[in-house]
Protein backbone atom coordinates (compact mmCIF):
# COMPACT_ATOMS: atom_id res chain seq x y z
CA UNK A 1 0.00 0.00 0.00
CA UNK A 2 1.20 3.53 -1.05
CA UNK A 3 0.04 5.87 1.64
CA UNK A 4 0.98 9.53 0.87
CA UNK A 5 -0.07 11.52 3.76
CA UNK A 6 1.39 15.22 3.54
CA UNK A 7 1.38 17.75 1.09
CA UNK A 8 4.42 19.36 -0.78
CA UNK A 9 3.99 23.30 0.12
CA UNK A 10 6.47 25.91 0.93
CA UNK A 11 9.61 23.16 -0.08
CA UNK A 12 8.40 21.18 3.38
CA UNK A 13 5.64 18.29 3.76
CA UNK A 14 2.79 19.36 5.61
CA UNK A 15 0.08 17.80 7.02
CA UNK A 16 -3.29 18.69 5.19
CA UNK A 17 -5.78 20.71 7.16
CA UNK A 18 -8.27 17.12 7.23
CA UNK A 19 -8.21 14.04 7.67
CA UNK A 20 -10.04 13.22 4.62
CA UNK A 21 -8.38 10.64 1.75
CA UNK A 22 -9.03 9.47 -1.54
CA UNK A 23 -8.31 5.71 -2.18
CA UNK A 24 -6.69 5.45 -5.39
CA UNK A 25 -7.10 1.94 -7.11
CA UNK A 26 -4.59 -0.81 -9.09
CA UNK A 27 -6.34 -0.23 -12.97
CA UNK A 28 -5.13 -3.99 -13.11
CA UNK A 29 -6.83 -5.72 -10.63
CA UNK A 30 -9.42 -3.09 -8.91
CA UNK A 31 -7.75 -3.21 -5.58
CA UNK A 32 -6.86 -0.15 -3.41
CA UNK A 33 -3.10 0.54 -3.92
CA UNK A 34 -2.74 3.39 -1.54
CA UNK A 35 -4.40 6.85 -0.76
CA UNK A 36 -3.40 10.47 -0.58
CA UNK A 37 -5.12 13.09 1.26
CA UNK A 38 -8.31 14.96 0.16
CA UNK A 39 -7.33 18.16 0.69
CA UNK A 40 -9.54 21.63 0.63
CA UNK A 41 -9.81 24.85 0.31
CA UNK A 42 -6.91 25.88 3.25
CA UNK A 43 -4.12 23.89 1.66
CA UNK A 44 -4.86 25.28 -1.36
CA UNK A 45 -4.74 28.83 0.47
CA UNK A 46 -1.39 27.63 1.84
CA UNK A 47 0.12 26.53 -1.45
CA UNK A 48 -0.90 29.65 -3.31
CA UNK A 49 0.90 31.33 -0.71
CA UNK A 50 4.07 29.75 -0.68
CA UNK A 51 3.71 30.25 -4.35
CA UNK A 52 2.98 34.39 -4.15
CA UNK A 53 6.06 34.57 -2.18
CA UNK A 54 8.46 32.24 -3.57
CA UNK A 55 7.49 34.54 -7.69
CA UNK A 56 9.77 37.45 -6.69
CA UNK A 57 12.95 35.77 -6.12
CA UNK A 58 11.95 32.62 -8.36
CA UNK A 59 11.16 35.28 -10.97
CA UNK A 60 14.47 37.37 -10.93
CA UNK A 61 16.53 34.19 -11.28
CA UNK A 62 18.74 33.75 -14.17
CA UNK A 63 17.77 32.14 -17.04
CA UNK A 64 21.02 29.68 -16.98
CA UNK A 65 19.97 28.66 -13.28
CA UNK A 66 16.30 28.32 -13.87
CA UNK A 67 17.28 25.63 -16.73
CA UNK A 68 20.16 24.15 -14.58
CA UNK A 69 17.21 22.95 -12.18
CA UNK A 70 15.26 21.99 -14.96
CA UNK A 71 18.31 19.28 -16.02
CA UNK A 72 18.55 17.89 -12.59
CA UNK A 73 14.88 17.59 -12.61
CA UNK A 74 15.13 15.42 -15.54
CA UNK A 75 18.11 13.36 -14.45
CA UNK A 76 15.88 13.15 -11.42
CA UNK A 77 13.31 11.29 -12.87
CA UNK A 78 15.48 9.43 -15.23
CA UNK A 79 17.31 7.81 -12.01
CA UNK A 80 13.70 6.90 -11.08
CA UNK A 81 12.39 6.07 -14.59
CA UNK A 82 11.66 2.17 -14.01
CA UNK A 83 9.65 2.96 -10.61
CA UNK A 84 8.03 5.62 -12.50
CA UNK A 85 6.86 3.20 -15.18
CA UNK A 86 5.54 0.58 -12.88
CA UNK A 87 3.36 2.74 -10.89
CA UNK A 88 1.76 4.87 -13.84
CA UNK A 89 1.20 1.50 -15.03
CA UNK A 90 -0.76 0.58 -12.39
CA UNK A 91 -2.26 3.84 -11.26
CA UNK A 92 -3.53 4.38 -15.05
CA UNK A 93 -3.07 0.37 -16.95
CA UNK A 94 -0.81 1.29 -19.53
CA UNK A 95 1.07 -1.63 -20.85
CA UNK A 96 4.59 -1.48 -19.14
CA UNK A 97 6.43 -1.38 -22.26
CA UNK A 98 4.70 1.86 -23.53
CA UNK A 99 4.36 3.57 -20.46
CA UNK A 100 8.44 3.23 -19.78
CA UNK A 101 8.73 4.55 -23.07
CA UNK A 102 5.52 7.47 -22.91
CA UNK A 103 4.69 7.88 -19.45
CA UNK A 104 8.31 7.81 -17.46
CA UNK A 105 10.20 8.79 -21.18
CA UNK A 106 7.89 11.94 -22.33
CA UNK A 107 8.45 13.74 -18.82
CA UNK A 108 11.93 13.28 -18.65
CA UNK A 109 12.52 14.52 -22.08
CA UNK A 110 10.58 17.63 -21.84
CA UNK A 111 12.32 19.04 -18.68
CA UNK A 112 15.51 18.45 -20.31
CA UNK A 113 14.10 20.13 -23.75
CA UNK A 114 12.75 23.08 -21.81
CA UNK A 115 16.42 23.67 -20.12
CA UNK A 116 17.58 23.74 -23.84
CA UNK A 117 14.45 26.21 -25.26
CA UNK A 118 14.62 28.51 -22.30
CA UNK A 119 18.42 28.87 -22.55
CA UNK A 120 17.97 30.13 -26.52
CA UNK A 121 15.03 31.95 -26.01
CA UNK A 122 14.65 35.93 -26.74
CA UNK A 123 12.91 37.27 -23.70
CA UNK A 124 13.60 41.07 -24.94
CA UNK A 125 13.49 42.61 -28.37
CA UNK A 126 13.86 46.18 -29.55
CA UNK A 127 10.93 47.72 -31.75
CA UNK A 128 11.53 51.24 -32.83
CA UNK A 129 11.36 53.01 -29.09
CA UNK A 130 10.30 50.85 -27.14
CA UNK A 131 11.65 47.63 -25.27
CA UNK A 132 9.25 44.72 -25.77
CA UNK A 133 9.77 42.20 -22.52
CA UNK A 134 8.76 38.90 -21.94
CA UNK A 135 8.23 37.83 -17.67
CA UNK A 136 6.22 35.42 -15.74
CA UNK A 137 2.30 35.63 -15.98
CA UNK A 138 3.21 34.63 -12.35
CA UNK A 139 1.64 32.25 -10.06
CA UNK A 140 -0.25 29.44 -12.20
CA UNK A 141 -2.21 26.90 -10.53
CA UNK A 142 -2.05 23.51 -13.20
CA UNK A 143 -4.75 20.92 -13.12
CA UNK A 144 -3.64 17.53 -14.68
CA UNK A 145 -5.71 14.34 -15.68
CA UNK A 146 -5.61 10.68 -15.17
CA UNK A 147 -4.82 9.24 -18.65
CA UNK A 148 -0.74 10.34 -19.50
CA UNK A 149 -0.50 11.95 -15.52
CA UNK A 150 2.81 13.06 -15.14
CA UNK A 151 3.90 14.17 -19.31
CA UNK A 152 0.63 16.13 -18.56
CA UNK A 153 2.31 17.85 -15.34
CA UNK A 154 5.29 18.25 -17.20
CA UNK A 155 4.17 20.13 -19.81
CA UNK A 156 3.16 22.56 -17.79
CA UNK A 157 5.45 22.68 -14.57
CA UNK A 158 8.78 22.71 -17.51
CA UNK A 159 7.55 25.45 -19.16
CA UNK A 160 6.14 27.69 -16.57
CA UNK A 161 9.18 27.22 -14.31
CA UNK A 162 11.29 27.85 -17.25
CA UNK A 163 8.86 30.85 -17.91
CA UNK A 164 9.80 32.43 -13.89
CA UNK A 165 6.37 31.41 -13.12
CA UNK A 166 5.88 29.12 -9.39
CA UNK A 167 3.42 26.51 -9.32
CA UNK A 168 0.44 25.26 -7.23
CA UNK A 169 -0.20 21.57 -8.88
CA UNK A 170 -3.62 19.91 -8.59
CA UNK A 171 -3.12 16.17 -9.80
CA UNK A 172 -5.55 14.07 -10.81
CA UNK A 173 -7.21 12.28 -7.44
CA UNK A 174 -6.97 8.87 -10.10
CA UNK A 175 -3.49 8.77 -10.33
CA UNK A 176 -1.69 10.92 -8.23
CA UNK A 177 1.56 8.77 -7.04
CA UNK A 178 3.54 9.66 -9.57
CA UNK A 179 3.20 13.96 -8.78
CA UNK A 180 4.46 12.68 -5.41
CA UNK A 181 7.46 11.19 -7.01
CA UNK A 182 8.05 14.32 -8.94
CA UNK A 183 7.93 16.42 -5.80
CA UNK A 184 10.44 14.25 -4.17
CA UNK A 185 12.93 14.41 -7.12
CA UNK A 186 12.31 18.83 -6.74
CA UNK A 187 13.15 18.33 -3.27
CA UNK A 188 16.46 17.03 -3.76
CA UNK A 189 17.37 19.16 -6.35
CA UNK A 190 16.78 22.24 -3.81
CA UNK A 191 14.35 24.46 -5.78
CA UNK A 192 14.05 27.27 -3.77
CA UNK A 193 10.90 27.02 -1.35
CA UNK A 194 7.12 27.34 -2.50
CA UNK A 195 8.27 27.19 -6.44
CA UNK A 196 6.44 24.66 -6.89
CA UNK A 197 3.73 23.19 -4.36
CA UNK A 198 1.46 20.24 -4.44
CA UNK A 199 -2.25 19.61 -3.11
CA UNK A 200 -4.34 16.39 -4.04
CA UNK A 201 -7.98 16.71 -3.75
CA UNK A 202 -11.12 16.48 -5.61
CA UNK A 203 -12.17 18.94 -8.53
CA UNK A 204 -15.23 20.04 -6.50
CA UNK A 205 -13.55 21.06 -3.86
CA UNK A 206 -9.49 21.58 -4.08
CA UNK A 207 -9.52 22.24 -7.77
CA UNK A 208 -12.35 24.66 -7.44
CA UNK A 209 -10.42 26.53 -4.48
CA UNK A 210 -7.29 26.93 -6.51
CA UNK A 211 -9.03 28.57 -9.41
CA UNK A 212 -11.32 31.03 -7.70
CA UNK A 213 -8.03 32.18 -5.71
CA UNK A 214 -7.61 35.92 -6.42
CA UNK A 215 -3.87 35.29 -6.32
CA UNK A 216 -3.40 33.10 -8.63
CA UNK A 217 -2.80 34.41 -12.17
CA UNK A 218 -2.94 31.71 -14.52
CA UNK A 219 -4.81 28.29 -14.59
CA UNK A 220 -3.53 25.52 -16.85
CA UNK A 221 -6.00 23.16 -17.40
CA UNK A 222 -5.55 19.46 -19.18
CA UNK A 223 -9.15 17.49 -18.90
CA UNK A 224 -12.79 17.46 -20.16
CA UNK A 225 -14.52 19.81 -22.42
CA UNK A 226 -17.25 20.12 -19.62
CA UNK A 227 -14.38 20.99 -16.81
CA UNK A 228 -12.97 22.80 -19.00
CA UNK A 229 -16.20 24.88 -18.87
CA UNK A 230 -16.62 25.12 -15.14
CA UNK A 231 -12.84 26.47 -15.27
CA UNK A 232 -13.64 29.02 -17.41
CA UNK A 233 -16.56 30.24 -15.97
CA UNK A 234 -14.64 30.39 -12.09
CA UNK A 235 -12.06 32.21 -13.77
CA UNK A 236 -13.43 34.73 -15.36
CA UNK A 237 -14.62 36.18 -11.93
CA UNK A 238 -10.93 37.70 -11.59
CA UNK A 239 -9.78 37.57 -15.24
CA UNK A 240 -7.04 34.89 -15.10
CA UNK A 241 -5.69 33.54 -17.89
CA UNK A 242 -7.05 30.06 -18.73
CA UNK A 243 -5.14 27.65 -21.11
CA UNK A 244 -7.82 24.30 -21.80
CA UNK A 245 -6.58 21.21 -23.39
CA UNK A 246 -9.81 19.37 -23.38
CA UNK A 247 -11.91 16.63 -25.49
CA UNK A 248 -11.62 15.06 -28.80
CA UNK A 249 -13.28 13.61 -31.79
CA UNK A 250 -10.48 12.76 -34.29
CA UNK A 251 -10.94 11.45 -37.70
CA UNK A 252 -8.95 9.64 -39.88
CA UNK A 253 -9.46 10.28 -43.20
CA UNK A 254 -8.40 7.09 -45.33
CA UNK A 255 -7.81 8.87 -49.14
CA UNK A 256 -9.58 6.70 -52.27
CA UNK A 257 -5.79 6.14 -53.27
CA UNK A 258 -4.12 5.36 -49.86
CA UNK A 259 -2.78 2.10 -48.51
CA UNK A 260 -5.69 0.24 -46.77
CA UNK A 261 -4.05 -1.94 -45.04
CA UNK A 262 -1.29 0.65 -43.72
CA UNK A 263 -3.86 3.21 -43.02
CA UNK A 264 -6.47 0.78 -41.07
CA UNK A 265 -3.72 -0.87 -39.24
CA UNK A 266 -2.28 2.64 -37.70
CA UNK A 267 -5.43 4.22 -37.15
CA UNK A 268 -6.42 1.19 -35.01
CA UNK A 269 -2.96 1.56 -33.06
CA UNK A 270 -4.12 5.20 -32.86
CA UNK A 271 -7.51 4.84 -31.21
CA UNK A 272 -6.25 1.92 -29.02
CA UNK A 273 -3.27 3.65 -27.51
CA UNK A 274 -3.24 3.78 -23.73
CA UNK A 275 -6.41 1.66 -24.41
CA UNK A 276 -8.18 4.55 -25.98
CA UNK A 277 -7.51 7.18 -22.96
CA UNK A 278 -5.91 9.59 -25.25
CA UNK A 279 -7.46 12.67 -25.98
CA UNK A 280 -5.75 12.62 -29.65
CA UNK A 281 -7.10 9.08 -30.43
CA UNK A 282 -8.45 8.62 -33.53
CA UNK A 283 -11.45 7.25 -32.87
CA UNK A 284 -13.72 7.87 -36.04
CA UNK A 285 -11.99 6.44 -39.25
CA UNK A 286 -13.39 7.71 -42.25
CA UNK A 287 -13.25 5.53 -45.71
CA UNK A 288 -14.82 5.72 -49.12
CA UNK A 289 -17.92 3.21 -49.78
CA UNK A 290 -16.23 0.95 -51.52
CA UNK A 291 -13.44 0.57 -49.75
CA UNK A 292 -15.90 -0.48 -46.85
CA UNK A 293 -15.51 -4.45 -46.75
CA UNK A 294 -11.57 -4.28 -46.76
CA UNK A 295 -11.53 -1.58 -44.20
CA UNK A 296 -13.86 -3.11 -41.30
CA UNK A 297 -11.95 -6.67 -42.61
CA UNK A 298 -8.82 -5.35 -41.81
CA UNK A 299 -9.66 -3.54 -38.28
CA UNK A 300 -11.00 -6.92 -37.06
CA UNK A 301 -8.03 -8.42 -37.47
CA UNK A 302 -5.87 -5.84 -36.11
CA UNK A 303 -8.24 -5.03 -33.41
CA UNK A 304 -8.65 -9.32 -32.44
CA UNK A 305 -4.75 -9.05 -32.23
CA UNK A 306 -4.81 -6.47 -29.55
CA UNK A 307 -3.99 -8.70 -26.36
CA UNK A 308 -5.24 -7.92 -23.03
CA UNK A 309 -3.60 -8.52 -19.92
CA UNK A 310 -2.02 -8.04 -16.72
CA UNK A 311 -0.30 -4.01 -17.48
CA UNK A 312 2.75 -5.22 -16.01
CA UNK A 313 3.11 -8.22 -18.10
CA UNK A 314 5.78 -7.73 -21.32
CA UNK A 315 3.17 -9.54 -23.35
CA UNK A 316 0.23 -7.15 -22.92
CA UNK A 317 -0.94 -5.06 -25.95
CA UNK A 318 -3.69 -3.43 -24.28
CA UNK A 319 -4.31 -2.82 -20.56
CA UNK A 320 -7.26 -2.37 -18.30
CA UNK A 321 -8.94 1.04 -18.39
CA UNK A 322 -8.06 3.54 -14.79
CA UNK A 323 -11.42 2.66 -12.90
CA UNK A 324 -14.79 1.11 -12.67
CA UNK A 325 -16.19 4.52 -13.92
CA UNK A 326 -14.19 4.76 -17.08
CA UNK A 327 -15.32 0.99 -17.47
CA UNK A 328 -18.75 1.38 -16.96
CA UNK A 329 -19.09 4.57 -19.23
CA UNK A 330 -17.29 2.63 -21.70
CA UNK A 331 -19.07 0.08 -21.91
CA UNK A 332 -22.37 1.95 -22.25
CA UNK A 333 -21.37 3.44 -24.97
CA UNK A 334 -20.60 0.53 -26.99
CA UNK A 335 -24.02 -0.53 -25.73
CA UNK A 336 -25.58 2.48 -26.90
CA UNK A 337 -23.41 2.10 -30.52
CA UNK A 338 -25.28 -1.46 -30.57
CA UNK A 339 -28.78 0.04 -29.83
CA UNK A 340 -28.45 3.03 -32.36
CA UNK A 341 -27.75 0.54 -35.02
CA UNK A 342 -24.18 0.12 -35.85
CA UNK A 343 -22.31 -2.78 -37.16
CA UNK A 344 -20.19 -4.25 -34.52
CA UNK A 345 -17.15 -6.08 -36.31
CA UNK A 346 -15.53 -6.55 -33.37
CA UNK A 347 -15.32 -6.92 -29.52
CA UNK A 348 -18.33 -5.75 -27.52
CA UNK A 349 -19.79 -4.63 -23.90
CA UNK A 350 -19.42 -8.16 -22.31
CA UNK A 351 -16.39 -8.63 -20.16
CA UNK A 352 -13.08 -10.11 -21.90
CA UNK A 353 -12.69 -14.05 -20.52
CA UNK A 354 -9.68 -14.96 -18.52
CA UNK A 355 -9.06 -11.75 -16.50
CA UNK A 356 -10.74 -11.90 -12.87
CA UNK A 357 -9.99 -8.62 -12.09
CA UNK A 358 -9.00 -5.09 -13.44
CA UNK A 359 -11.13 -2.58 -15.69
CA UNK A 360 -10.75 -4.62 -19.12
CA UNK A 361 -13.28 -3.72 -22.10
CA UNK A 362 -12.83 -6.02 -25.23
CA UNK A 363 -11.05 -3.94 -28.07
CA UNK A 364 -13.91 -3.17 -30.15
CA UNK A 365 -14.70 -1.86 -33.67
CA UNK A 366 -17.91 -0.21 -35.08
CA UNK A 367 -18.71 -0.47 -38.94
CA UNK A 368 -21.23 1.49 -40.66
CA UNK A 369 -21.80 4.17 -38.00
CA UNK A 370 -23.84 6.83 -39.19
CA UNK A 371 -22.45 10.47 -38.92
CA UNK A 372 -24.62 12.41 -36.21
CA UNK A 373 -24.85 9.11 -34.01
CA UNK A 374 -23.93 9.39 -30.47
CA UNK A 375 -20.59 7.07 -30.74
CA UNK A 376 -19.55 9.36 -33.81
CA UNK A 377 -19.62 12.34 -31.95
CA UNK A 378 -19.35 12.23 -28.39
CA UNK A 379 -16.06 10.93 -26.48
CA UNK A 380 -15.87 7.52 -25.39
CA UNK A 381 -12.19 7.47 -23.83
CA UNK A 382 -12.23 4.03 -24.27
CA UNK A 383 -10.79 1.27 -27.23
CA UNK A 384 -13.44 2.17 -29.25
CA UNK A 385 -13.17 2.69 -33.13
CA UNK A 386 -15.86 3.87 -35.04
CA UNK A 387 -15.73 3.34 -39.01
CA UNK A 388 -17.52 5.97 -41.09
CA UNK A 389 -18.16 5.83 -45.04
CA UNK A 390 -17.97 8.98 -47.15
CA UNK A 391 -19.05 9.15 -50.91
CA UNK A 392 -16.51 12.05 -51.63
CA UNK A 393 -13.58 14.06 -50.43
CA UNK A 394 -15.69 17.08 -49.72
CA UNK A 395 -18.21 14.58 -48.37
CA UNK A 396 -15.37 13.32 -45.94
CA UNK A 397 -13.74 16.63 -44.62
CA UNK A 398 -17.24 17.61 -43.33
CA UNK A 399 -18.05 14.81 -41.61
CA UNK A 400 -14.12 14.81 -40.16
CA UNK A 401 -15.34 18.63 -38.69
CA UNK A 402 -18.60 17.85 -37.56
CA UNK A 403 -17.71 17.80 -34.20
CA UNK A 404 -17.78 20.13 -31.43
CA UNK A 405 -14.01 19.32 -31.37
CA UNK A 406 -11.32 19.85 -33.00
CA UNK A 407 -8.16 18.32 -31.22
CA UNK A 408 -6.42 16.59 -33.53
CA UNK A 409 -6.68 14.36 -36.63
CA UNK A 410 -5.07 11.76 -40.07
CA UNK A 411 -5.36 11.99 -43.49
CA UNK A 412 -3.85 8.61 -45.75
CA UNK A 413 -2.80 8.93 -49.05
CA UNK A 414 -0.18 7.76 -51.68
CA UNK A 415 0.13 11.06 -52.45
CA UNK A 416 1.84 13.47 -50.05
CA UNK A 417 0.64 16.74 -51.98
CA UNK A 418 -2.51 15.31 -52.05
CA UNK A 419 -2.68 14.44 -48.56
CA UNK A 420 -1.41 17.49 -47.42
CA UNK A 421 -3.85 19.54 -48.77
CA UNK A 422 -7.02 17.56 -47.66
CA UNK A 423 -5.06 18.21 -44.08
CA UNK A 424 -5.09 22.14 -44.48
CA UNK A 425 -9.18 21.84 -44.88
CA UNK A 426 -9.11 19.95 -40.72
CA UNK A 427 -10.13 22.23 -38.45
CA UNK A 428 -7.99 20.51 -35.53
CA UNK A 429 -4.78 21.17 -33.85
CA UNK A 430 -2.57 18.73 -35.22
CA UNK A 431 -2.85 16.26 -38.43
CA UNK A 432 -0.98 13.47 -39.03
CA UNK A 433 0.11 12.97 -42.72
CA UNK A 434 1.00 9.81 -43.84
CA UNK A 435 1.68 8.33 -39.89
CA UNK A 436 3.80 11.59 -39.34
CA UNK A 437 5.82 11.08 -35.89
CA UNK A 438 4.54 13.02 -32.99
CA UNK A 439 7.22 16.02 -32.44
CA UNK A 440 7.28 16.97 -28.98
CA UNK A 441 8.56 21.00 -30.24
CA UNK A 442 5.15 21.00 -31.94
CA UNK A 443 2.36 23.10 -31.12
CA UNK A 444 -0.12 20.52 -28.91
CA UNK A 445 -3.65 22.15 -28.75
CA UNK A 446 -7.36 22.44 -30.12
CA UNK A 447 -9.62 24.40 -32.20
CA UNK A 448 -12.85 24.69 -31.05
CA UNK A 449 -14.39 23.19 -27.64
CA UNK A 450 -10.99 21.26 -27.89
CA UNK A 451 -9.71 24.68 -26.41
CA UNK A 452 -7.23 27.31 -26.37
CA UNK A 453 -3.66 27.62 -25.62
CA UNK A 454 -0.95 25.35 -26.90
CA UNK A 455 1.69 23.12 -24.94
CA UNK A 456 5.21 21.70 -25.99
CA UNK A 457 8.12 23.61 -27.70
CA UNK A 458 8.18 27.07 -27.72
CA UNK A 459 4.37 27.25 -28.05
CA UNK A 460 3.87 26.00 -24.69
CA UNK A 461 6.52 28.11 -22.98
CA UNK A 462 5.00 31.62 -24.65
CA UNK A 463 1.77 30.47 -22.82
CA UNK A 464 3.23 31.53 -19.69
CA UNK A 465 4.95 34.89 -20.70
CA UNK A 466 3.32 38.17 -20.49
CA UNK A 467 4.31 40.90 -23.08
CA UNK A 468 5.39 44.51 -21.46
CA UNK A 469 6.37 47.45 -23.13
CA UNK A 470 9.18 49.95 -21.98
CA UNK A 471 9.04 53.31 -24.03
CA UNK A 472 12.15 54.63 -24.10
CA UNK A 473 12.82 58.29 -24.91
CA UNK A 474 14.65 59.08 -28.31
Amino acid sequence: MLNRDKFFIGGQWVAPSTKETLDVHNAGTGDVMGRVPAGGEKDINAAVAAARAALEGWSQTPVEKRAEFLEKISAGLKARAEELAKLIAQEVGMPIKLAGRIQAGLPIANFANYAKLVKGFTFEETVGNSVVVREPVGVVGAITPWNYPLHQITLKVAPALAAGCTVVLKPSEVAPFNAFLLAEVIESVGLPKGVFNLVTGLGPTAGEALVKHPEVDMISFTGSTRAGKRISELAAQTVKRVALELGGKSASVILDDADIATAVKATVSGCYLNSGQTCTALTRMLVPESKYAEAAKVAAEVANSFTLGDPLSESTRLGPLTSAAQLERVRGYIKKGIAEGAELVAGGPDAPQGLPGGYFVKPTVFGKVKPGSTIEQEEIFGPVLSIITYKDEDEAIRIANDTLYGLAGAVWSKDDAHAQKVARRIRAGQVDVNGGAFNMNAPFGGFKQSGHGREAGVYGLEEFLEYKSLQLKG
